[in-house]
């Protein structure tokens, strides 16, 4: 896990004491962790629980957050171990908790892994070719992921079966009208192009929700040589569900900035996605497209429903600031960002 444990911030603290208990009752760890806080991510919570002669990272949801859709810890926790045997890029699980009394709400324990993680401005010296391989990787391993059976992986449980795409535009359109305020488009145009001009289920496969290089541990390349070029663990499996891959990859790429974005799309930059040497949105679909051997005349699609989609996301996050449920000051600008997507989104339409 990345090395950012901070101090917990006194809103998302949470009964250790309850928490070792219940540890100690289910998985035989005896002791009282050292916890810590991960600065990275927005919706779900992230800690380190640091005992001795281990260390293990718990999940749960923000205070005040529905336990449904992105905050559901069954579905991070059972995913995860449901793919570890055809997917070894997954943290191991330790424990689900499901039991209110606890600390309110369900979270899941599992064995940390140790790795870099490169955010914004990536603090690693990187070459040209290092980055082109990296992105590279990073893209195969979406492949890989997307590849994996869920039928003999027993994931299909996650299934609703076809229709995929359809649900994904009525959901997220229901989602944004349920997290609108009063200072941000209301995306009609959007939301009623995407309806009109939605492809068929190109196939199902198990998909990631939000697989960004910033969600990628990395491990060095060699014994030899440190460079952290090679991926180890996926994290964050919160939207982690049986899908469509080409929407999972258009959700991918609305977080890839490129060097030749404009101002505003730089500004949502949380992955160095525009180093020298990494491939660029068109580039890492035809890589995407070759390997797994899909195809579409209608990628323009995708695109705007990833930048859709993540115009959602940020606006439900700004919805907790906006109505005090949390205090972190890093939200309180995120309606700025939804207005820009939605202008981003129309003149992709119009083009």
């Amino acid at each position: 896990m990345p090395a950012n444990a901070k101090r917990v911030r006194a809103e998302d603290a949470f009964d250790v004491d309850a928490v070792a208990r219940w540890l100690s009752a289910t998985a035989g760890i005896a002791g009282t962790p050292e916890v810590r806080q991960f600065a990275g991510g927005a919706s779900n919570l992230t800690y380190l629980l640091r005992y001795p002669d281990r260390d293990l990272v718990l999940r749960r949801p923000p205070a005040g957050a529905k336990p449904a859709s992105g905050h559901d810890m069954h579905r991070e926790f059972r995913i995860q171990q449901l793919l570890a045997p055809a997917f070894p890029h997954v943290p191991e699980m330790v424990g689900l908790c499901t039991d209110p009394a606890v600390l309110g709400s369900d979270f899941y324990v599992m064995e940390r892994v140790h790795g870099t993680i490169l955010r914004g401005d990536a603090d690693v010296a990187l070459t040209p070719a290092q980055t082109g391989t990296l992105c590279a990787r990073m893209v195969d391993l979406l492949v890989e992921l997307h590849s994996v059976d869920p039928v003999a992986t027993g994931t299909d449980e996650f299934s609703r079966g076809p229709g995929y795409v359809s649900r994904q535009v009525s959901g997220w359109t229901r989602r944004f009208a349920k997290a609108r305020t009063d200072n941000v488009p209301d995306f009609a145009a959007v939301t009623g192009w995407l309806d009109a001009h939605q492809p068929p289920d190109v196939r199902h496969a198990v998909i990631h929700g939000d697989f960004r290089l910033d969600n990628l541990l990395l491990g060095p390349e060699s014994d030899g040589d440190p460079t952290p070029l090679r991926p180890v663990a996926v994290l964050d499996w919160e939207l982690a569900t049986v899908g469509d891959p080409l929407m999972d990859l258009g959700a991918t790429l609305a977080y890839w900035v490129q060097a030749d974005d404009e101002p505003m799309m730089r500004l949502t930059k949380r992955q160095p996605s525009d180093l020298p040497g990494m491939l660029t949105r068109e580039q890492i679909v035809q890589r995407y497209l070759e390997a797994t051997g899909l195809h579409t005349d209608n990628w323009r699609f995708y695109e705007v429903y990833g930048l859709f989609r993540l115009a959602v996301i940020a606006q439900q996050i700004y919805y907790r600031y906006y109505h005090g449920q949390t205090t972190n000051p890093v939200f309180q600008d995120f309606w700025q960002i939804v207005a820009y997507l939605e202008q981003r989104c129309r003149r992709l339409i119009a083009e």
